[in-house]
């Protein structure tokens, strides 16, 4: 997965967008709730020659994705027990990637109230 293909792939979730609060050279993914406030779910230098991106994960997945693959670490700067760090070299396929993103995206987003989840139209994890 290139830079470019990340991108994409972050903002095609509903209501992502990308922000740069910790200056031009990393982007950060984020997903708004109805009251403005936004979640990161993703980040990323996408301009770095080894690209990696930071997501959430469940702290057990996590923890076996690490054993599996040694692209996958505790993220940088972050809470190892709920980010990894993936590197994108492609040693992982494209589509196990995909799959980080979006399982990143639907853990802040289970996080959101009801209301929030109803108006992204995310119907992923059961709701109350």
């Amino acid at each position: 997965m290139d830079a470019q293909q990340l991108r994409t792939q972050c903002l095609a979730l509903a209501g992502a967008f990308e922000d740069f609060p910790f200056g031009p050279e990393t982007a950060v993914f984020k997903v708004r709730a109805a009251d403005g406030k936004a979640k990161m779910f993703a980040l990323s230098s996408l301009d770095e020659r080894a690209l990696s991106v930071s997501l959430k994960c469940e702290p057990d997945l996590a923890v076996q994705l690490r054993a599996a693959h040694p692209e996958v670490t505790g993220a940088y700067h972050l809470n190892k027990k709920h980010w990894n760090g993936v590197v994108c070299n492609g040693a992982l396929q494209e589509g196990m990637i995909a799959d980080m993103i979006e399982d990143s995206y639907d853990l802040v987003v289970a996080s959101l109230p009801r209301r929030d989840r109803e108006i992204l139209g995310w119907k992923r994890l059961a709701q109350e």
